[in-house]
């Protein structure tokens, strides 16, 4: 079973994850490098990691969920193809953007940011100048209903928009840009 989130997490429903899962492609998912931004308790790098996924990243602020999401992969058996980063997502993708190395970009990013931080913009934003993506990397996005977010983000462009009751879920498919 996993961990539970600590207060004022709002995990990703089963029902917007199975949905998530159930719209992109499963070569989309198999085999791909995944980023979950703004973890909470890591349901979604994990359900990527489930279905195929060959490494997930995660990163989260809050320590007691940095825990929560390192016994999940331990449950769930996944701690040798993840690594946890207990930093804030901003000032995380700052320093890995710019650091040279092994930093292969990733094909599948998923972030379900909290809903009192508002607008996840800003966040998709910097993500869309980063080194962070590929000319084929995905972008899904969690935001409240009462949230309009851009159909297009620098070189991000929505190719799907769903809703579920006061959730709902973008899709983003890099287009050409410079990073």
């Amino acid at each position: 079973m996993l961990g539970a989130a600590a207060s004022g997490v709002r995990p990703t429903t089963e029902r917007v994850r199975s949905a998530i899962f159930n719209i992109l492609r499963p070569d989309k998912v198999e085999g791909s490098r995944v980023l979950d931004l703004y973890a909470g308790t890591g349901s979604l790098g994990i359900e990527a990691l489930s279905r195929g996924a060959a490494w997930a990243d995660f990163v989260e602020r809050n320590r007691r969920q940095c825990r929560v999401i390192q016994e999940n992969l331990e449950f769930t058996d996944y701690s040798d193809v993840s690594r946890v980063f207990c930093a804030d997502v901003l000032d995380w993708m700052n320093k890995y953007s710019v650091e040279p190395g092994d930093k292969t970009p990733y094909d599948l990013v998923v972030l379900d940011p909290p809903y009192k931080m508002g607008e996840p913009t800003p966040t998709l934003e910097r993500l869309a100048g980063s080194t962070l993506l590929s000319a084929d990397s995905t972008v899904v996005v969690g935001f409240s209903n009462r949230v309009t977010l851009p159909a297009d983000i620098r070189c991000l462009h929505e190719i799907d928009r769903r809703s579920y009751g006061d959730n709902a879920v973008g899709f983003y498919a890099v287009r050409s840009c410079e990073h």
